[in-house]
């Protein structure tokens, strides 16, 4: 299993705290009378210690090319289908597609659709709940607008949620983006929305499970 680069640092941070704590309950907690507190406590932290390696995992997948599609950015389960108006960038109404990430998910991010960079900036906020309505708008997120090789635009939303504060995204205006490939992550569960033309075929419904990269979630109608 590989590891992304974003989880190096916290990765030996708990590490050193798992160890610091196993030494505390070693030395002011234990006696021979409950030398199996030594023992659990051991196995809690490193179970612990696990799941936030696991957060970071890189999985290989298949790039997939499709200029007629625009693929899942994210692993998770949509929660958010509707037409909505774009009044950052675009300003026209757009098809919303939302996906949660629970804490479980690969938290990697990818590019919908392949193009050039027109647009991106990074706004503070809240931290709502990453399936609150009002998170698309008001919570901690950054916004790319990719233009196709067809003029066609879709535009896509990494959004913090009540635990995750902490964004990252590797886009530049300017710069060529292939479909499929690695945009950012965001640490420890949230919310990705991809905005594409409004006639474009819905291909996923509410609370259907998608794999990002590898998902189709919406057929974009001809330039």
């Amino acid at each position: 299993m590989r590891i992304n680069k974003e989880g190096y640092k916290i990765i030996g941070i708990s590490g050193a705290v798992c160890v610091f704590l196993w030494w505390l309950i070693y030395h002011l907690l234990v006696s021979d009378a409950n030398i199996s507190l030594l023992w659990v406590s051991a196995v809690l932290l490193l179970l612990f210690w696990f799941f936030i390696v696991a957060f970071f995992r890189e999985p290989r997948r298949v790039r997939i090319h499709d200029a007629d599609l625009a693929f899942s950015p994210c692993d998770g389960r949509v929660v958010v289908t509707e037409i909505v108006k774009e009044n950052e960038y675009l300003n026209e109404e757009m098809l919303q597609i939302s996906i949660f990430m629970s804490v479980t998910n690969v938290h990697m991010n990818w590019v919908p659709v392949g193009g050039t960079v027109e647009y991106f900036k990074y706004h503070p906020g809240r931290f709502l709940v990453a399936w609150h309505p009002k998170s698309s708008t008001e919570n901690e997120r950054t916004t790319t607008v990719v233009k196709m090789a067809s003029g066609q635009k879709v535009l896509f939303r990494q959004i913090a949620g009540l635990i995750a504060r902490r964004i990252i995204s590797y886009m530049k205006v300017g710069a060529p983006v292939e479909q499929n490939s690695v945009c950012g992550f965001i640490k420890f569960g949230s919310r990705v929305d991809v905005l594409v033309p409004k006639n474009s075929e819905l291909l996923v419904e509410i609370g259907d499970p998608v794999v990002g990269s590898q998902t189709p979630i919406a057929r974009l109608p001809k330039a």
